[in-house]
C-alpha cells in the first residue's frame, strides 16, 4: 500500500534532504546500538529476563523433540517463524568478523550486547552439529507451511520440522559455513571466555571435516530440498564455503594444514572464480578479502591470487575504473537485482572497511588500471551506503526501523505486525492472522534497529507489508551493518 503523506510531512521531509540534515540523522552510535537490538527480537528459545524487545516471548520451546535432540534456541532469519541454518551460520560469522575488526570501536556496552547476540546464535550451532561426525541438523521448520500462516512465533502451531543431513549425505555449504561461524566466534571470545572460544574452535574442526569428507550441497539430498528451496537453496555452488571454512579455521588457529588445504583445493574448488558476490550464498569476495591479511600483513605471497581478486573487487565499486562496475541506483545505493538489496550495501560496505583497514596497515593501495585507490577512498564509499540506509536518500526515509522519526512502519514481520502476546495473550491462529497481514495500519510492536530489503534500483519505496522484497528485515542485513556501524561510530568523517 502506497503511504499518504499531509502537505505538512512532505514540506518535513523536503527540508530534511537540505544541509541540516546530518544534524537530525547521522547519529552512528544510536544506529549502533539499535542494530545490535534487532537480534533480541529474532530470538527463538526460551527468552531471559533482561530480554530489552518486551513485546516478544518464548518460541519454538519444543523444537527438536522429533530427533530428541535439544534445537532450541537460534534466530529466526526474516520475518517468518523458521530456523534457516545457512543464512543464521553466515549471520554469525559477520557478526563475529565485526567484532574481531571493529569491536574496539565500539562502546563497551554495545560490545557486551554484540558479545550476547554472537552467544545465543553459537549456543544453537553447537547443538546442530552435536552428533557430529554422523549428523547435522540444518533446519528447524517447515517453510512451506510457515508461510501459509501469519502467525506470532509465539503461538506457532505448525510443523517444526527438523531437517537432517546424516553422513554420507553431503552438507558441505551449510557445515562449512558452520565452521566458519564457530572458528571467527572462538577469535571473537578468545579474551573473554577462553574455554569457551576453544569449546567453539573444537566444534568449528568437527564441522569442517563433515563439510570436506562428505562433498555437496545441503539442497541436493532430495529429504531436504523441498524445504529449503527456493528460500535459501545451495544456487552457487558449496565449494566456496569449503575454502571460507578453511580460511577461518585458518585464522583462528594458524594450523599451516589449513593453509596447506586453500593452497592445495584452491583451484579445484573455483577460487580463480572473480566473483563479486558476497552474502549468505557467495562467500568468494569476502574469502578474497580475508586472504589478503596474510598477504598484506604477513608476506604469503602464495596467496597473492586471493589479494588480486580483492582489488579487483574493491575496484568494481568505483565507477572511473576499467573494472566491470557493480550497478548503483540513482540515489547511490548498491544495488544488485533479486530483492532484500540492503544486504549487498551492507556487506559490501562492511567489505571495504575491513579491506581499507589492511590496505591501511601494510600502506597498500589497490591498483585499478589507471586508477589507484586507497584506504580513504574504500571508506567514503562504505559511508555513503550506510548513510543511504541511515536517510541520506531521495525518498529521506530510514531503512532502520526505529531510527530517527520517519521509517518503514509496515515491515514484512508476523511478530512486529500483530498484537503482543502481552496486549493479546489469547491464541491467534493460522489464518486468523491475515487480518493484520491486510491491514493497512502501522505495525503495533516497533522491531527497533530492523533494516527492511529497501528501495529498487529506483529508490522507490512503498511501505508496503505485502512486498517482503523490500518491506521484509533479515538477521544477514544487520550482521554487516554492526562493523560498519562500529567502525563510523570511532571515525565519523573517514
Amino acid at each position: 500500500m502506497k503511504l499518504i503523506r499531509s502537505p505538512v510531512i512532505s514540506l518535513l521531509l523536503l527540508v530534511l534532504r537540505f544541509p541540516l540534515f546530518h544534524a537530525s540523522y547521522l547519529d552512528y552510535a544510536d544506529a549502533l546500538s539499535k542494530s545490535i537490538l534487532f537480534f533480541e527480537g529474532q530470538r527463538s528459545g526460551f527468552l531471559p529476563d533482561d530480554q530489552r524487545i518486551s513485546w516478544r516471548a518464548g518460541s519454538g520451546l519444543g523444537d527438536g523433540w522429533q530427533v530428541n535432540t535439544d534445537l532450541t534456541g537460534g534466530y529466526y532469519d526474516a520475518g517468518d517463524n523458521v530456523k534457516f541454518g545457512f543464512p543464521m551460520a553466515f549471520t554469525t560469522t559477520l557478526l563475529a568478523w565485526s567484532v574481531i575488526e571493529f569491536g574496539g570501536s565500539m562502546p563497551p556496552g554495545e560490545l557486551r550486547n554484540t558479545m550476547v547476540a554472537i552467544r545465543w546464535v553459537t549456543d544453537y550451532l553447537l547443538k546442530t552439529i552435536s552428533q557430529l561426525p554422523n549428523r547435522i541438523f540444518v533446519q528447524v521448520g517447515d517453510p512451506v507451511i510457515d508461510h501459509s500462516c501469519w502467525e506470532r512465533p509465539e503461538d506457532m502451531d505448525t510443523a517444526r520440522t527438523v531437517y537432517t543431513v546424516e553422513a554420507p549425505n553431503p552438507a558441505s555449504d551449510v557445515a562449512g559455513e558452520t565452521a566458519a561461524a564457530l572458528a571467527a566466534a572462538s577469535i571473537a571470545f578468545r579474551s573473554s571466555d577462553p574455554g569457551y572460544a576453544e569449546t567453539l574452535l573444537r566444534a568449528a574442526v568437527a564441522a569442517f571435516q563433515f563439510a570436506d569428507t562428505y562433498r555437496g550441497a545441503y539442497s541436493d539430498n532430495l529429504n531436504i530440498r523441498d524445504g529449503v528451496c527456493p528460500f535459501y537453496c545451495d544456487f552457487d555452488g558449496y565449494q566456496d564455503e569449503l575454502l571460507w571454512g578453511a580460511a577461518w579455521l585458518r585464522r583462528a588457529s594458524q594450523d599451516s594444514s589449513y593453509l596447506d588445504y586453500i593452497q592445495n583445493n584452491g583451484k579445484t574448488l573455483g577460487a580463480d572464480e572473480n566473483t563479486n558476490e558476497f552474502g549468505w550464498d557467495n562467500k568468494h569476495a569476502g574469502l578474497n578479502v580475508l586472504l589478503s591479511k596474510e598477504v598484506l600483513e604477513s608476506g604469503m605471497y602464495s596467496l597473492e591470487s586471493y589479494r588480486a581478486s580483492a582489488d579487483s573487487f574493491m575496484c568494481s565499486l568505483v565507477p572511473e575504473s576499467d573494472s566491470p562496475h557493480i550497478g548503483y541506483s540513482p540515489g547511490g545505493l548498491i544495488y544488485k537485482p533479486g530483492g532484500s538489496n540492503l544486504q549487498h550495501a551492507t556487506s559490501i560496505a562492511f567489505l571495504s572497511l575491513v579491506y581499507a583497514n589492511y590496505l591501511e596497515r601494510s600502506a597498500a593501495v589497490a591498483s585499478c588500471g589507471g586508477v589507484i585507490i586507497g584506504p580513504a577512498r574504500l571508506r567514503q564509499i562504505a559511508k555513503r551506503q550506510v548513510d543511504y540506509i541511515l536517510g541520506e536518500n531521495p525518498k529521506g526515509i530510514s531503512y532502520m526501523v526505529g531510527y530517527s522519526n520517519y521509517y518503514p512502519q509496515r515491515i514484512h514481520h508476523r511478530g512486529s505486525s500483530m498484537p503482543s502476546i502481552r496486549d493479546h495473550p489469547q491464541f491467534i491462529a493460522c489464518k486468523e492472522g491475515s487480518v493484520y497481514f491486510n491491514s493497512s495500519d502501522p505495525n503495533p510492536n516497533v522491531l527497533v534497529g530492523a533494516v527492511v530489503g529497501g528501495p529498487g534500483e529506483d529508490d522507490a519505496y512503498e511501505d508496503d507489508r505485502s512486498d517482503f522484497k523490500k518491506s521484509e528485515p533479515t538477521t544477514y542485513i544487520n550482521a554487516p551493518l554492526v562493523g560498519a556501524l562500529a567502525y563510523l561510530v570511532a571515525n565519523p568523517n573517514p
